[in-house]
């Protein structure tokens, strides 16, 4: 098995499978992705922290509006307090960078004043969801840059659980809200993260028109293969995949105080019509 086959059967935990004949190394980097939970005190370099955010404002941009920022916290006292805000896991204050991504339409209706103009689609639903998903193309590259430079990264939704004490701790004015945080660092080797499978493409890949009953024996095999993850990573996650997800949008409870998303981008000034 070569190195591309077994990225591929990594990927997707079955050894069975064989790698596209459609190959790049830009593929292999991003199939080569893993979740990096344990780091070296190492610091972030500026010269990788720029690197880091020229990748991300590569990414696409609707309407060029730029409606993102991120705000890069290396102090080890505002790491730890955005990891208690975060639900209080240890890799938020190991990891020596948290990079918090932020929806911004402040700067927007600092143009809107500059320029005398009205304001007024800034109070939409459709405006906040472009910030987030701004935000969402622009992380997304930087995770890719940042593990091009040898670096590891994990993803932290935990920003949305108290986002309004995350926006006080840094400055955020109104119109700016913390989508999610990332941690960044050089992986710690005696701590090493595994590539997590996915679903097979017949579970997210739809042909002309979309199928729930089609995605089920994806599903199934996909069950298979997490119960091999987990047992492999000596994880304590009891059922299937299934399960497990279930478990997490079983009630407002399984969502860590982010069940009052609306009341809380409301106090950051987003109207929401």
């Amino acid at each position: 098995m070569n190195h591309s086959q077994r990225l591929i059967a990594a990927r997707y935990g079955d050894d069975s499978l064989c790698a596209p004949s459609a190959w790049s190394s830009v593929i292999e980097h991003l199939l080569g992705h893993r979740s990096v939970r344990a780091f070296l005190p190492d610091p972030v370099s500026e010269a990788q922290l720029a690197a880091i955010v020229a990748g991300a404002q590569s990414a696409s941009s609707s309407s060029n509006l730029q409606a993102w920022s991120v705000v890069a916290v290396s102090d080890a006292a505002r790491r730890a307090k955005l990891a208690e805000f975060a639900g209080g896991n240890p890799f938020i204050e190991e990891a020596p960078l948290q990079l918090v991504w932020l929806a911004d339409l402040a700067r927007l209706e600092r143009l809107t004043q500059l320029t005398q103009r009205p304001g007024e689609a800034l109070d939409y639903l459709e405006m906040f969801l472009v910030g987030a998903i701004d935000a969402a193309l622009a992380a997304e590259n930087a995770a890719v840059a940042a593990e091009s430079l040898g670096l590891g990264i994990v993803f932290i939704g935990g920003m949305r659980n108290q986002p309004e004490a995350v926006a006080t701790l840094l400055d955020l004015p109104p119109k700016v809200f913390p989508v999610f945080g990332m941690c960044v660092g050089k992986p710690d080797p005696a701590r090493p993260a595994d590539i997590k499978p996915r679903p097979p493409q017949t579970v997210v890949l739809h042909r002309e028109r979309y199928s729930l009953d089609a995605q089920m024996p994806g599903i199934e095999s996909y069950n298979a293969a997490m119960a091999r993850f987990y047992e492999a990573q000596k994880m304590n996650v009891r059922g299937t995949w299934a399960v497990h997800s279930s478990k997490r949008i079983a009630n407002a409870e399984a969502l860590s105080g982010r069940d009052r998303l609306r009341e809380a981008l409301h106090a950051r000034g987003f109207a929401l019509k």
